[in-house]
């Protein structure tokens, strides 16, 4: 028999998730099809789907949504509005779900995590399975095995990055959501700059799956979104130990450029902002790079 094939698109929440979407589905007997690395295609196709307004890794997500359409029976497009209680992550992916509906002409999966609502992830999970006509026995029980490897993935993660710590090289921890990080086109250009200049990178996105802090709080007080929460976390933890700091943002993200104030207002560090949209030209973010690591030197030589 035919599997279902669920298609996942290789942006925004995918670099968090994928652990665990991937393995709840394929212990559920489905096949899971991902989207092909950010390129120009999927860039161009992403900014004719989306108003000019619109972020660049929203552009980016609606790219590899199209890219998919053809190629799987769904496309799994969850919306999640908060994750703890008086939090909220950005209004983008709230709308995701009604975007993609509105936008393309696909068989939508689709979950929603709203805990204001009381409404969990696992309740989610619970919801998709029923959409799929699975058995609430059999959802369960994937769920329970997905969170496992999601965790000992993200553990892993967390360990390897520390041991960077003990490099000799420049430090620069990169502080940028995990769908930036990784995308082909935004964070990874940067990372191979940094890694020219011979530098340590340390992402600030790998989160500790065993701490669940509130250091945020000597930077900021009142910032709520999660996910902007969560990397002024893992500053906090690495600000001691590094050299230098660069903040990575696309453009024109609204949590980012308030939060970006914060942590230059706060953190006595080398800083730099990299800003990137969708025409950006990395050649001149080298010359920057390459003028912020001198600066670094100096800093260090004064200490």
């Amino acid at each position: 028999m035919k599997k279902i094939k669920i298609g996942l698109p290789k942006a925004l929440l995918y670099y968090k998730y994928n652990v665990l979407w991937r393995t709840f589905f394929e212990e559920l007997g489905f096949e899971v099809v991902e989207s092909v690395n950010t390129n120009n295609e999927i860039i161009e196709t992403g900014k004719k789907l989306t108003v000019d307004e619109a972020c660049l890794s929203l552009k980016i997500f609606m790219g590899h949504v199209n890219y998919l359409v053809d190629k799987v029976d769904y496309i799994l497009v969850p919306r999640i509005v908060c994750l703890k209680k008086g939090e909220k992550t950005c209004t983008n992916f709230y709308a995701l779900y009604d975007l993609v509906n509105n936008t393309v002409k696909a068989k939508i999966l689709d979950y929603n995590i709203d805990m204001d609502k009381n409404i969990s992830e696992e309740d989610a999970f619970f919801y998709l399975g029923k959409k799929l006509n699975i058995p609430k026995s059999k959802v369960e029980d994937a769920y329970k095995k997905a969170k496992i490897e999601e965790y000992k993935q993200n553990k892993k993660r967390y360990l390897l990055e520390i041991e960077k710590l003990n490099s000799k090289k420049i430090k620069v921890l990169v502080v940028s959501h995990t769908y930036n990080m990784n995308d082909n086109f935004v964070g990874k250009n940067i990372e191979k700059i940094l890694k020219d200049f011979n530098c340590e990178v340390i992402h600030c996105d790998v989160l500790d799956p065993d701490n669940d802090s509130n250091l945020y709080e000597n930077i900021s007080k009142s910032v709520y979104w999660t996910y902007n929460i969560d990397l002024l976390n893992m500053i906090e933890v690495y600000k001691n130990s590094v050299d230098g700091i660069l903040l990575l943002t696309t453009f024109p993200c609204g949590p980012d450029s308030l939060v970006n104030e914060m942590i230059i207002s706060k953190i006595k560090k080398p800083l730099i902002t990299i800003l990137i949209d969708d025409i950006s030209s990395f050649e001149g973010f080298k010359t920057r790079i390459e003028s912020f690591i001198d600066i670094i030197g100096g800093y260090n030589f004064e200490q």
